[in-house]
């Protein structure tokens, strides 16, 4: 009778484990204090906050994100974002993680934003990191949430590229999204490690997702923290169109710097991030 009891109970502790372990993403946690999820941007690892960590972690309680097919991350199916954004709503639950705030830069940002309409009453508050609602309204005009398949002519030509023909094209990009040439190679390091179906479909993931609606059901305090290259009135009014259901954001633009703030105004960042979580 012993052994069937204690295989049941194995049976039932195996089931729990399983149904909690998230396999979109890995999480380290550094420091105490009040929590912090820290989300990275797409292509990147956790390691993007490593400056920040070092600060924050002195007083917060920081958990810190590598998604699924970047890094050391194993890959997972597709649809990827949708995973990940439901299996931190269970990694804060199961945890009982008591209202932690979100910090996101990009592709974490639009994350945070979308966690906070879902849950409304789950987090503490949003700091985004030059993010927006809706990224293909930034590419697409007149974008109306139109969703791209996964096997759109694009998609096709970057699943098949050659890995030079790729990491010249990321060296491009990252050129443009950050002016601080020092950690312009910290980025590509780290995007050029990424599984090339979840860059390229995760993206797709990403594009599809059209928040400007949904924004308006968060409750809680969104701050954010803009670049302004290469145009601060086009970026300002960016950010006015797409936040127009949510009036009471709050958004910091931080002069002379790109899609990496952290990196290109590394001062002003830490300043503006550390006045706005007390």
């Amino acid at each position: 009778m012993k052994t069937v009891t204690f295989f049941i109970l194995s049976l039932v502790s195996s089931l729990v484990t399983s149904m909690y372990a998230q396999k979109s993403f890995d999480v380290t946690v550094k420091g105490k204090g009040d929590a912090v999820f820290l989300f990275p941007g797409f292509g990147c690892t956790g390691e993007l906050w490593n400056d920040t960590v070092f600060e924050l972690s002195k007083t917060h309680e920081c958990h810190i994100f590598t998604f699924a097919g970047f890094g050391d991350v194993a890959p997972i199916e597709m649809p990827w974002f949708s995973t990940i954004k439901e299996e931190i709503i269970v990694y804060t639950k199961s945890n009982k993680i008591s209202k932690p705030t979100l910090i996101g830069h990009s592709l974490g940002g639009t994350l945070s934003y979308w966690l906070a309409s879902s849950e409304p009453d789950l987090f503490k508050k949003v700091i985004a990191v030059d993010a927006l609602p809706c990224s293909a309204a930034l590419m697409i005009p007149n974008y109306n949430g139109e969703k791209i398949p996964y096997d759109n002519p694009q998609s096709k030509m970057m699943l098949q590229m050659d890995d030079a023909t790729f990491k010249g094209m990321n060296a491009q990009q990252v050129q443009f999204m950050c002016k601080n040439q020092e950690k312009q190679k910290v980025i590509l390091e780290m995007i050029n490690k990424a599984d090339r179906k979840t860059y390229v479909n995760g993206y797709m993931d990403m594009l599809n997702l059209d928040l400007r609606e949904e924004i308006s059901k968060i409750k809680i305090p969104v701050i954010i923290l803009a670049a302004t290259f290469p145009d601060r009135a086009t970026v300002e009014k960016t950010y006015q169109a797409q936040f127009e259901k949510l009036p009471a954001v709050k958004i910091n633009y931080a002069e002379n710097a790109a899609h990496f703030v952290m990196y290109d105004q590394p001062e002003w960042f830490m300043k503006n991030l550390i006045e706005n979580l007390n």
